[in-house]
């Protein structure tokens, strides 16, 4: 492969003939796509009729919905295996990728762990070491099934590190399987815990620990609703049937989302209870002397938890009276918020704390990059930690007896690395880096801030080949996200290697909606502001074009899940702006999101349209599915999914690849790539993320007009 498309006279010349022959041949191929029976659904909100011509491929489990994504598998397949370089990308993407990784070290017991692969493998393997010993291989999920879609979720040891629980997915799917194995011996003691949802699992000492699950919907798993969560309490030898619920199974104390952690000396079990993504009740229980759970916090209007115990006190991380989030301490004799006395105070940058070692390391977020200072536990400022460089840093825990932490750091163009740091002397050591076919030092990232439609500034990093000639000629993906507190920091992707050493540029806008900027950013995105998010989007495009990044025939949009449904309202707001749209595991039919599996939840930073009339008015102006017009020229679209998707069930792209299909005017095909055996996207094998990579690359670059390499 050239090290570059577009440098140089000759390669925009030879882009421009492409563009003119991708451009003759498609004017001259006007697609067939496969058929989609209309079957119309009426349903009325607040008076207004809605039809749904499609709401029959909302049944994952019937013959005639497999029938459809077969047949849709089919026409798009025969469409990218005519992609001259595709195979050339996927043998790029292969090499690029065959380095070997892994994650920061952790001690459980006389043991020491860490997560390794050797480069191709489908999963990590998780290896096991004693002091003075020989490594060996703990747990290695590519041996979980053939294909390696079956992958480690979870992982907990029990206090003493005798014993562990893992969790694992099939298929991708959110349900969960949880075995327990002795972790000297490697034998399974027990049998297997089903059907465990959205948890975390959490011992009691070696004896049994805390999960949580859902009922098992009536209908299919993948699709129906899920919406009482409980916490659970397994004691080891006993069956799951017999499983105590401690919270949630009551009118009550119904909650969509309910976790539970036993603090680090077995002292305390604290409980979070929501009913959405965001804000969170606040309970505790006296595990040691049987107490009674104890309400903390009796709002969910904000987001509340216990980042540790120290002398007779929690010390709690809230956005209570602090959009950007603040410490405080509470007596474990009488802790409710009333009570609360800030202990390390908010700041203009968003806190994300983390302990290790008897210290408290306040993670800070300022313009989306990483800064991290560390305190003692009366609160007393130790030291800023010097990071390697401007990025992302994450880890910075450990248990209160160890004297190092780990931490990793990685920026675009920067591959992750883990430092070991010593916590009395806050010196940091490189512990391992990767040997890997690239040089950082070919590539830069810079940060801008363009301004929103309203006149918000909005940041966003660029990252391209040094030398990259501004002459709006350069294949550009501008990626986003813009929801539910989550921000968009950066960090390294051998992917977009191989999209930038080709001359590509990659943009992430740090859109509101996302915790970028603390809670107050993220309000801005929601509910009745939710344009906004897609107004950052539009400008962070014509800001890439107006400076000559780029223009709308070179610009790809992509996003996935939220970032799924940004992508699919900008391109039916704004088909002009970009040649191609890549709407991933999409949120795409907002007046029906809330009907399917956890997706009530999302009503937070969504609304809905049962809410009221003003609400469902909103949502209908911007829903992806009901704002394909007919007639209308949109961009090249590759709708993509998993089958086995039960977060974004894959029923909202179906519809929206439907609705494509039958209303869009133009030469640009309207796809979608349905992967099977798949889920939202946690656990996909290697061998699937390279397949999807250079499918979605290829189809991107032969639509900007490039015919080869």
């Amino acid at each position: 492969m050239k090290k570059s498309l577009l440098l140089g006279s000759v390669a925009v010349a030879l882009m421009s003939c492409g563009e003119e022959q991708a451009s003759e041949k498609s004017n001259q191929t006007m697609f067939t796509y496969p058929e989609t029976a209309v079957k119309e659904v009426r349903d009325t909100f607040f008076g207004h009729e809605v039809i749904d011509p499609y709401r029959w491929l909302e049944d994952d489990r019937s013959a005639e919905t497999e029938d459809w994504v077969k047949r849709q598998n089919e026409f798009t397949f025969n469409y990218l295996n005519q992609i001259p370089f595709r195979d050339q990308l996927k043998k790029r993407l292969s090499e690029l990728w065959n380095y070997a990784k892994q994650g920061a070290p952790f001690k459980e017991g006389d043991y020491t762990y860490i997560y390794k692969n050797d480069g191709l493998q489908n999963q990590y393997v998780v290896y096991q070491q004693k002091e003075g010993g020989e490594e060996q291989v703990f747990l290695d999920p590519n041996q979980f099934s053939e294909d390696g879609t079956t992958s480690l979720s979870d992982m907990s040891f029990s206090k003493d590190g005798s014993l562990v629980a893992y969790s694992i997915s099939e298929g991708g799917s959110d349900w969960r399987k949880v075995i327990v194995m002795d972790a000297h011996t490697k034998a399974i003691v027990e049998d297997t815990l089903v059907d465990v949802k959205f948890s975390g699992l959490s011992w009691l000492g070696n004896v049994g620990f805390y999960y949580s699950s859902y009922d098992k919907p009536e209908g299919s798993e993948l699709s129906a609703k899920t919406d009482q969560h409980k916490l659970y309490y397994h004691k080891l030898g006993t069956a799951q049937s017999e499983d105590q619920v401690i919270f949630g199974g009551t009118e009550e104390e119904k909650r969509r989302y309910v976790s539970g952690d036993v603090t680090e000396d077995d002292q305390y079990l604290i409980i979070s209870a929501a009913q959405s993504t965001s804000g969170s009740e606040l309970y505790i229980k006296d595990l040691k002397n049987n107490g009674p759970i104890v309400k903390l916090v009796d709002n969910i209007e904000n987001d509340h938890y216990v980042l540790d115990v120290h002398e007779g006190h929690f010390l709690i991380v809230t956005n209570q009276d602090a959009p950007n989030k603040k410490i405080v301490k509470a007596s474990v004799d009488n802790p409710h918020i009333s009570n609360w006395v800030d202990f390390i105070p908010e700041t203009d940058n968003v806190l994300s704390p983390s302990t290790a070692g008897g210290y408290i390391f306040a993670h800070y977020m300022k313009d989306a990059v990483s800064q991290v200072v560390q305190y003692d536990m009366n609160g007393k400022q130790i030291r800023n930690i010097e990071l390697p460089g401007l990025g992302t840093a994450e880890g910075f825990d450990a248990k209160k007896k160890e004297k190092t932490a780990y931490y990793s750091f990685t920026n675009y163009n920067t591959p992750s690395s883990i430092f070991e740091l010593n916590l009395e002397s806050g010196e940091s050591k490189l512990y391992w880096e990767p040997a890997i076919d690239y040089n950082p030092a070919n590539y830069e990232s810079k940060q801008v801030f363009y301004t929103s439609k309203d006149g918000t500034k909005v940041p966003m990093i660029i990252t391209h080949k040094k030398g990259l000639q501004l002459n709006g000629q350069n294949p550009t993906i501008l990626y986003g996200y813009g929801g539910f507190n989550i921000s968009l920091t950066p960090s390294f992707s051998i992917a977009n290697v191989v999209w930038m050493e080709n001359g590509g540029v990659y943009a992430v806008a740090n859109l509101r909606g996302g915790g970028e900027y603390g809670k107050k950013w993220h309000l801005s995105g929601t509910k009745m502001n939710k344009q906004n998010v897609f107004d950052d989007f539009i400008a962070a495009g014509e800001y890439l074009i107006q400076e000559k990044f780029t223009s709308s025939d070179f610009l790809a949009i992509r996003g996935g899940s939220n970032g799924g449904l940004l992508v699919g309202a900008v391109m039916t707001q704004r088909p002009d702006l970009m040649k191609v749209a890549l709407p991933a595991v999409g949120v795409l039919d907002m007046l029906r999101y809330h009907t399917f599996t956890a997706g009530a939840g999302w009503a937070y930073d969504y609304g809905t349209a049962e809410d009221n009339e003003k609400m469902f008015n909103y949502l209908l102006n911007y829903s992806p599915v009901h704002n394909v017009k007919q007639g209308v020229s949109y961009p090249a679209t590759l709708v993509t999914t998993g089958d086995h998707d039960d977060r974004v069930v894959p029923a909202h792209s179906f519809k929206f690849a439907a609705e494509l299909q039958a209303k869009h005017q133009g030469a640009t095909p309207v796809m979608i790539r349905i992967e099977t055996n798949a889920g939202h996207g946690a656990g996909t094998p290697v061998s699937k993320i390279i397949d999807q990579y250079a499918d979605i690359f290829g189809f991107t670059l032969y639509n900007m007009g490039i015919q080869k390499l």
